[in-house]
């Protein structure tokens, strides 16, 4: 009995150190692609118009693709299987995108590509969240590890493509991708929860009916269309300045190391309630008023690289809580459909918007102008959030009495 508990032990270590390696390469490559492909579509013509058109596309599809993934994610309970073939779909269709130089190729391309792309994050939250149920683990501990590679990958991958040179760009996203598929066949299964008959029945309409969850989905779309955009355009904002691909990489490490400990004090700290979490909503969303009106003033590259640092406390703070928070007022039965309708909130509506009037609004209003109209709506949000709490309060108040 011993020898059996000691072997399951070491296959939970085992499978844990996986998860976390394979968070690492995935937020690394999704790292290089956000941080160096901008520029890379910049580099073969395209207009600051075009790449935000194009871009919008991901969020855009991410509105068929994260509910899809997430029903089958759900329907089969084997989230490794799902995020296996995300990636192959993801590493073949983006090698073909660097085949072609055609705007209409690249254009059809990528709405494939998006397809595979945008569930990434969503669907290896929810095999997290399940595989740490019920262990002494917490999910920040492996998130963790996407921050480090986000960062570290994108710090390194600037001088590379300084020597390397854009062209080349597609293989060492093609080596991430490939490091990644590897450790998705080695990642845990899920221990079912329930019958796909069950699953399959319906009961979706306890997502949609949930008057807290439908207010996080739609207040987050508005703080994070300023975010959608600030990640299409930031690297051609450092570039526009003077800055070297080795600063964009720069940018992409200090944005991102210190989401570390971020997370793991609010692994900590954070109280799993829904007013407490909306009140850190609150307060991010604060933050990120306060990040977009000091990007509205740079004038050099530096204090663009400097203002990222503000990333770790508004994207960590709202990507955590918001995840805790939809696991907290959804079904466990529904988790990945929950964490893919939360995805959209974050990638697909608010990046629709972010890449087609970002687009514009950098080409024609100029950076700065743009930053002032995120400082606005992030504004807008923290109100919009604030009236959120004041109604959980009432609730409780209300269901207590």
């Amino acid at each position: 009995m011993a020898v059996k508990m000691s072997e399951a032990s070491s296959v939970n270590v085992r499978s844990f150190g996986v998860i976390k390696g394979f968070n690492f390469f995935i937020y690394g490559a999704i790292a290089i692609y956000s941080s160096f492909f901008p520029l890379y579509l910049k580099a073969i013509g395209m207009s600051n118009f075009m790449i935000g058109l194009l871009l919008a596309g991901g969020p855009f599809i991410s509105l068929l693709s994260n509910p899809f993934w997430g029903y089958w994610s759900d329907r089969l309970q084997n989230g490794r299987r799902i995020l296996i073939l995300l990636l192959v779909g993801n590493g073949l269709v983006m090698q073909a995108v660097f085949a072609v130089h055609s705007t209409y190729f690249i254009y059809g391309l990528m709405l494939i590509y998006f397809f595979f792309q945008t569930p990434l994050f969503s669907q290896s939250n929810s095999l997290i969240l399940d595989v740490v149920e019920r262990t002494g683990h917490k999910f920040g501990s492996f998130r963790l590890w996407g921050a480090l590679g986000w960062a570290i990958m994108a710090v390194v991958t600037g001088p590379i493509l300084e020597w390397l040179g854009i062209g080349e760009f597609w293989i060492v996203y093609g080596l991430m991708i490939g490091i990644s598929i590897v450790l998705g066949c080695m990642l845990p299964r899920q221990v079912p929860t329930v019958s796909a008959k069950k699953i399959s029945a319906g009961g979706y309409g306890k997502i949609l009916g949930n008057k807290l969850f439908l207010s996080l989905i739609i207040i987050g779309i508005l703080i994070s269309i300023p975010n959608s955009m600030n990640n299409i355009f930031v690297s051609i904002y450092i570039s526009d300045m003077g800055g070297s691909n080795a600063l964009i990489g720069w940018s992409a490490f200090l944005s991102s190391i210190f989401e570390i400990p971020v997370y793991l004090l609010l692994d900590r700290y954070l109280r799993r309630n829904n007013k407490t979490m909306i009140a850190c909503l609150i307060v991010v969303s604060l933050l990120y008023a306060l990040r977009w009106l000091l990007m509205s003033m740079a004038v050099t590259p530096y204090q663009i690289i400097f203002t990222q640092t503000l990333h770790c406390l508004t994207f960590a703070g709202y990507y955590y809580v918001g995840t805790q928070l939809t696991a907290y007022l959804i079904p466990q039965q529904f988790r990945a459909s929950g964490q893919a309708v939360y995805a959209l909130s974050w990638g697909g509506l608010a990046g629709i918007i972010a890449g087609i009037i970002g687009g514009w609004m950098f080409q024609d209003l100029g950076a700065p102008t743009m930053y002032r109209i995120c400082t606005l709506m992030a504004l807008l949000g923290a109100a919009g959030f604030a009236t959120m709490y004041m109604y959980a309060f009432k609730s409780t108040t209300h269901h207590h009495t």
